[in-house]
């Protein structure tokens, strides 16, 4: 299990982007029947898949009507993006630590808590290839989850900026690939997911990015030994 001190109770960062669905207009909706189609949905989605997933049998095991959902969703689209969102959010916030290498290894601990110990990797294994192909709920889960832990990344890597430890060149988009990119490379390809792989992770994207300091040498690495399982 991957420890994080983002874990309960979770810690928001000041003004972090947390994902949030867009809201609704029409009658006002029973939080009990939204929490069990929501459930639901993530039972069925993990038993059939995303592409073989059909509402009637989402409603069916909500014990509700088929109505029911669509009168809150247009689509299994659009409910798959609403649980992406809620099940993401508690693991975007970076707290601000006052240590930069701290808060950077956050940034990779935390995406890789929420692949592997909680309910949001299941479900983004399974929908991971729709993501890739189906704009449908590609398109929305970029522009909300994916664009929330950019802006988060991008708020760490300004505070290391002006903390004096990053360069003030450092590219902040290019930033969330460099930490987060190895994560989802091993949860699609293979590889064990660390403390140990998030220290080499954050270990190289610091020397990268480090602030030049006269008469100083580049920042050293973390002692941890180098896994002798690579992908």
């Amino acid at each position: 299990m991957i420890e994080s001190k983002q874990d309960a109770p979770y810690r928001k960062s000041s003004g972090v982007d947390e994902p949030r669905p867009a809201a609704r207009k029409g009658r006002p909706r029973s939080d009990r029947v939204h929490r069990a189609i929501l459930d639901a949905f993530r039972a069925v989605l993990s038993e059939e898949g995303f592409a073989d997933l059909r509402l009637e049998h989402v409603a069916a095991r909500a014990g509700v009507g088929k109505a029911t959902i669509y009168r809150r969703w247009a689509s299994k689209e659009a409910l798959a993006q609403e649980l992406l969102a809620e099940l993401a959010a508690p693991h975007i916030a970076v707290a601000e630590a006052g240590d930069t290498r701290a808060e950077l290894l956050a940034a990779v601990i935390n995406p890789m808590h929420a692949v592997t110990d909680t309910p949001f990797g299941p479900v983004i294994r399974a929908l991971l290839s729709q993501i890739a192909v189906n704009p449908t709920l590609g398109d929305p889960f970029r522009a909300t989850v994916v664009q929330a832990r950019r802006n988060e990344i991008a708020r760490v890597i300004g505070r290391g900026i002006a903390r004096g430890d990053l360069r003030p060149d450092a590219d902040v988009d290019l930033a969330t690939e460099l930490l987060v990119g190895p994560v989802y490379f091993r949860l699609m390809f293979g590889g064990e997911l660390s403390r140990d792989f998030a220290n080499r992770v954050v270990d190289t994207v610091m020397r990268g990015y480090a602030a030049p300091q006269r008469g100083s040498s580049p920042p050293a690495a973390s002692n941890t030994p180098k896994e002798s399982n690579q992908s």
